[in-house]
């Protein structure tokens, strides 16, 4: 085989793997643009000591040790990502304040195309979609780095202790004794568990067409009847959240008020129906990006709903359009750019 050759099929080997190790580190860090930029860091290390490796594991399981070397490099600088109820208490909405917080304290959205890979047993896909939940992936982030490590690769990807002692360079009893903490650590913080959604059934293809008739229409009636009466409401990068039906509207129909007249988009996040908001533009010819909508469906109503406001970060990543005309239509970045 010519150096070009095995250039190009070492490039493709790697490649296999990037998705699913993308989904590792995401569930490690917390963070869609610092996964990508851990998996980037994976492939280089390995591309540079592919001449070491010698085969005595899987190139998959080598993969994973140097992502999670990488890791946990990252997660040494001290900072955990978090979401708004992590932080503090829910705020009632007469006291409710705008106050923003660094990009670097928050958990971030990620398009399920970027980090689950097609699975044939459904099960597994159910596992895979369950675990990148946006409140699965926050009690995560108050497990220490390798206590993390541990309950993803035993409880996520189904490696036995042995592998995992292996990868991490410790035995058996250590990895059993981690993933106990781990598991007494995530029943404490205990996410919330959500419906399945791949492929939505048909009460959810409802519920989220009456959301879209609700939010678009300002209907807050309407809104309040596909809500828990606990559903929460957050808004990073500021730090309010709120809970309850009487919070929520009040926002809504208070400093939220802005949103009246825009349109949903939908779209995938975390394992969970999106939307991307759009609100009326300032010149009255379309309507601009003003927020990715991340839901969460149990038992037939909505339990909570996470406004992700910075669009410029977040529209590129899920491919989104960068505008909308005064039909609803859909424009590309060039042209609204042009426009």
């Amino acid at each position: 085989m010519s150096d070009l050759a095995a250039t190009q099929d070492l490039d493709s080997r790697l490649e296999q793997h990037r998705k699913e190790l993308t989904g590792y580190c995401y569930r490690m860090l917390g963070s869609s643009f610092e996964a990508e930029d851990a998996v980037q860091d994976t492939m280089v290390r390995a591309w540079r000591s592919f001449e070491k490796f010698e085969g005595r594991s899987s190139l998959r399981s080598w993969l994973y040790r140097i992502a999670t070397n990488v890791c946990l490099d990252m997660l040494n600088a001290g900072n955990r990502r978090a979401r708004p109820m992590d932080l503090s208490g829910p705020t009632p909405v007469a006291q409710a304040q705008l106050n923003a917080r660094p990009e670097i304290t928050w958990l971030e959205p990620v398009p399920d195309g970027r980090v689950l890979p097609s699975v044939a047993d459904p099960a597994e896909t159910a596992v895979e979609r369950e675990t990148i939940r946006l409140a699965f992936v926050a009690a995560l982030q108050h497990l220490p780095p390798k206590q993390r490590a541990v309950l993803i690769l035993r409880e996520v990807l189904a490696w036995k202790a042995s592998e995992v002692a292996e990868l991490l360079g410790t035995t058996v009893a250590s990895v059993n004794s981690a993933l106990q903490r781990a598991r007494a650590t995530l029943n404490e913080q205990g996410p919330a568990t959500s419906d399945a959604a791949d492929p939505l059934d048909e009460e959810q293809q409802h519920l989220l067409e009456r959301y879209v008739a609700a939010f678009e229409g300002y209907d807050m009636k309407a809104l309040t009847a596909l809500l828990h009466e606990d559903a929460t409401m957050s808004m990073p990068p500021y730090d309010l959240w709120l809970r309850g039906h009487d919070d929520i509207v009040g926002w809504m129909l208070g400093v939220g008020d802005v949103c009246r007249g825009s349109r949903l988009v939908p779209t995938v996040a975390n394992g969970v129906p999106a939307f991307a908001h759009y609100h009326p533009s300032a010149d009255g010819e379309g309507y601009e990006p003003w927020a990715l909508i991340v839901l969460e469906l149990s038992d037939g109503r909505i339990g909570g709903m996470d406004f992700f406001l910075d669009t410029k970060r977040w529209f590129p990543l899920f491919d989104l359009p960068a505008r909308l005309d005064k039909t609803g239509a859909p424009v590309e970045a060039e042209e609204a750019e042009s426009a």
